[in-house]
């Protein structure tokens, strides 16, 4: 069963990783991560260096080929609703998340970007899986907007 499911990520990750960026290439990459069905409710906000490694990382941490139940392998409870959301898109046929890469930063901006996209999203009332996120959207003025 791991095999199998490792196959499928692997092969589907070409078409599950997309850069609308617009840009060249930096050091640092600024993602997003969407149910495919509608990739403009962003559920996630990430930074990486290498996209497809990312990608493959938050995919294989849901470990989709155990059985359902509480993910006891995560080690912090507040990356569950993450780990969740992409099993529950697998099982819903075998789909996984898409990854946009929306910038592209020097690795010493990438966190303040990060969490700039982080605000922006949150002050559209998106419905982000981040674990930081609670404690940002309670810091967001009311009437914020980027």
């Amino acid at each position: 069963m791991k095999e199998r499911v490792s196959r499928h990520v692997r092969a589907a990750c070409a078409s599950q990783i997309v850069d609308l960026s617009g840009v060249c290439p930096a050091e640092a990459a600024i993602y997003t991560l969407a149910d495919p069905r509608d990739v403009h409710c962003v559920r996630y906000v990430g930074q990486t260096c290498n996209p497809r490694r990312r990608f493959l990382q938050h995919v294989n941490a849901a470990r989709l080929w155990l059985p359902d139940e509480l993910p006891w392998w995560i080690k912090s409870p507040k990356l569950r609703p993450l780990y969740d959301w992409i099993r529950e898109l697998y099982r819903d046929e075998y789909r996984m998340p898409v990854m946009t890469v929306i910038a592209w930063t020097q690795a010493g901006n990438a966190r303040a970007e990060e969490r700039s996209r982080i605000c922006e999203y949150l002050g559209r009332d998106l419905p982000l899986l981040n674990w930081e996120s609670e404690m940002l959207r309670k810091q967001l003025p009311l009437n914020w907007t980027q």
